[in-house]
């Protein structure tokens, strides 16, 4: 019987101890993402791109803005010049991580200029260091507002993609 007890008590103390790991991962995602936000409304450029990963991606609102880190710099750096890049505050967020802890991939909902867009991405742990890999950024349409919207963008982007299409 204390065999039993005491083996018990060892598959409940990993499992807690396996939850308490998990949560504080999960929480240094937290952190990361929040101050990577921070860092833009700061103007903290240094920060702002070291937690890019050197092969990361950022995908804009606008159906031209798909940058590697380097592209997105150029773009950015402008508006971190001026004092403020943008401003972005989460107010929902669910985070994933795969099996061996090594890659994590999150969905947001954030406050912006633009009022709620939605933020996507994936992490990777490398050397120790959490490295956002892949950030995508998107505007909200409520389902009521999507024909206003098409008939407003549908110019532009008619046009875009006549010249996608012409790359061919």
């Amino acid at each position: 019987m204390k065999k039993v007890i005491l083996l018990t008590a060892s598959i409940l103390s990993f499992i807690g101890f396996s939850q308490k790991k998990d949560n504080k991962t999960h929480q240094k995602i937290e952190i990361i993402l929040d101050n990577w936000h921070k860092a833009a409304a700061e103007a903290n450029f240094d920060y702002y791109f070291n937690v890019m990963h050197d092969e990361s991606i950022f995908i804009g609102t606008d159906a031209t803005e798909n940058w590697n880190k380097q592209e997105f710099i150029a773009f950015a750096k402008p508006y971190f010049d001026k004092g403020k890049a943008w401003s972005f505050k989460a107010i929902e967020r669910n985070i994933y991580f795969s099996e061996d802890k090594k890659t994590a991939w999150f969905d947001e909902l954030i406050d912006t200029q633009m009022k709620i867009c939605r933020g996507s991405g994936v992490l990777v742990l490398e050397k120790g260091l959490w490295k956002i890999k892949h950030y995508v950024l998107s505007m909200t349409v409520p389902n009521e507002n999507v024909d206003e919207v098409v008939k407003i963008k549908a110019p532009i982007e008619d046009a875009f993609m006549i010249q996608l299409k012409d790359k061919d």
